[in-house]
């Protein structure tokens, strides 16, 4: 483990199984909390590798608990986080679209870490109660198209650093890793990024899985389609660029989509998207999100289809009827 630590006080990228050994001792206690904030706070000083993701995703794929969901073809809609925009519960918003439009979500989610309220933040002031049992999950599938999948409970690695990343308080290489591990190894997944870089690593990986995917980025900064401006989005097909307004949409203002500073602020916004009594721009976020997702699934669908399938489903309130039997399942 010395030689470890050392390569990287010298900046000097790991091997995969370097990575994969690093962070298996992490989780089992063998790193001191002091040397484990310092190699995170390495990782803010420098890019990481696809090796070193790469191994880091083996070491937490060892070590998680697997949810067999194959069944139900699902898409996961995630964002890596870090991006310090501290917007309201966007992708969990838009995994509620997409199940009230018919489509299996399986969202693996946590606490807020790098942000006020993160998608388990969301769930519990819902009165969920996250559970294993693949009975509860199945059920809750068929019931409201959609699970939920507690990280913690899927993935003891991410409890065992959870109090140094909430200390540390800003992004780290478990953003990146989180959208990685979904228990169900979900068939789809749209993934939200903060920067380009993160955008090709990413890619790479998901082109080397044969994983069908969508990675979407604002250019403003934003890991997820945020409306304010130009955004990214990188997929099977290859990557195009997209303005709000050739989609139909206004440009909003950063404010608009701005959580607030309590959990309790943040899911309020989440509970009035999906009850339609949120601002216009809040609830085009939460469609052209949506819409990208569900693009993932239907590819022979154009985009224009897509937003109205999301825009019929949330306010025609499927959205929220989705929420509603997903809550009784879970409570």
């Amino acid at each position: 483990m010395k030689h470890i630590l050392i390569k990287l006080l010298d900046y000097q990228y790991l091997s995969r199984e370097e990575s994969r050994e690093l962070l298996v001792a992490i989780v089992k206690g063998d790193v001191p909390e002091t040397q484990v904030s310092a190699i995170i706070t390495t990782f803010l000083m420098r890019s990481i590798s696809v090796e070193e993701v790469l191994g880091f995703r083996e070491a937490l794929v060892e070590m998680r608990v697997s949810v067999d969901l194959s069944e139900y073809k699902a898409i996961d809609i995630v964002g890596t986080g870090g991006d310090g925009k501290n917007t309201f519960n966007i992708s969990t918003t838009a995994c509620f679209v997409v199940a009230g439009a018919g489509y299996p979500v399986v969202k693996h989610g946590n606490y807020g870490a790098t942000s006020v309220s993160g998608s388990s933040n969301a769930m519990e002031l819902q009165g969920v109660k996250f559970t294993t049992d693949i009975n509860v999950l199945r059920k809750s599938i068929e019931t409201s198209n959609i699970a939920y999948l507690h990280a913690p409970f899927f993935s003891p690695a991410l409890k065992a650093v959870a109090p140094v990343r909430k200390s540390l308080g800003v992004r780290n290489f478990f953003n990146v890793l989180g959208p990685l591990i979904n228990p169900s190894d979900p068939e789809y997944q749209m993934l939200g990024v903060y920067d380009l870089s993160m955008s090709r690593l990413y890619s790479y990986i998901y082109q080397a899985s044969k994983k069908k995917f969508g990675i979407v980025h604002s250019l403003d900064g934003y890991d997820e389609i945020s409306l304010t401006g130009q955004f990214k989005v990188v997929s099977n097909k290859g990557e195009q660029l997209f303005i709000p307004e050739e989609l139909g949409f206004n440009r909003i203002k950063q404010e608009e989509i701005f959580g607030g500073n309590t959990v309790e602020e943040v899911v309020s916004v989440f509970n009035k998207v999906l009850n339609c009594d949120a601002t216009p721009s809040q609830m085009d976020v939460a469609i052209v999100n949506a819409a990208f997702a569900i693009q993932i699934i239907e590819t022979e669908k154009s985009i224009t289809e897509c937003i109205e399938i999301a825009r019929d489903s949330l306010y025609g309130k499927k959205a929220l009827n989705a929420l509603k039997k997903f809550v009784e399942v879970n409570k």
